[in-house]
């Protein structure tokens, strides 16, 4: 896997919605299959969403926080 893309997911924003602001990876399990069942964004957000609910859907979510910058990064 790519190590920028891991870094992206660790500390990239939403950018929109209720939880605009919040890391990537901090976004609750049941939104981010709620956005699913409604179809993801356009690229780049939403292949990096649905890979967000794969690892956090198989317990991987901790792989991440080691990437983590002390605050996340603006849009």
């Amino acid at each position: 896997m790519d190590p920028q893309l891991l870094s992206q997911l660790a500390n990239d924003t939403m950018p929109f919605g209720k939880y605009a602001g919040r890391r990537l990876m901090e976004l609750p399990i049941a939104y981010l299959i709620w956005m699913q069942e409604r179809g993801w964004p356009a690229p780049p957000l939403g292949p990096k969403l649905a890979l967000v609910l794969e690892i956090k859907h198989n317990g991987l979510g901790y792989l991440l926080k080691p990437l983590r910058r002390d605050a996340p990064e603006p849009h």
